[in-house]
């Protein structure tokens, strides 16, 4: 599948052909930095993939913004890594408000995070049957 990117080091007519190619869909992904995160109107985007959460909860709401817009439908997928573990409790407000699911893990890490003895939302606190890393242990075989 044909794929085009954006970033901020492209020249401004680079980027207005990268927008019209995956405007017209002759290139269905769009792989871009901050700078497609605002001013830009793009109907029809079906999906945005956060790989790398941002700073910012704002810049988060703006991220997923381009999809699903003027009443139509669009999902976002997100991946949160412990550096970003402090925009948990934010992020699941967010959801919470805009009356989304929300996932175990980060409803978990969300109520871990600011606690220095909970940094590791997934340590099981010598939980029967499981593992430092809260897997199952079963006749001395950690499954992974």
């Amino acid at each position: 599948m044909p794929a085009l990117c954006i970033h901020g080091d492209k020249k401004q007519d680079e980027r207005r052909w990268v927008l019209n190619d995956f405007k017209t869909g002759k290139s269905p992904i769009l792989i871009a930095t901050d700078v497609a995160s605002r001013g830009l109107d793009i109907k029809n985007v079906k999906f945005v993939i956060n790989y790398d959460f941002p700073n910012q909860i704002e810049d988060y709401v703006h991220r997923i913004g381009r999809t699903g817009r003027a009443g139509a439908h669009g999902a976002s997928f997100t991946f949160l890594t412990s550096d970003k573990y402090r925009l948990a409790k934010e992020l699941v407000k967010i959801l919470r408000e805009s009356e989304q699911p929300i996932p175990p893990q980060l409803e978990k890490i969300s109520f871990s995070t600011g606690n220095s003895q909970r940094r590791n939302p997934y340590y099981s606190y010598g939980r029967s049957g499981y593992n430092s890393n809260n897997f199952p242990v079963r006749g001395g075989n950690r499954y992974y």
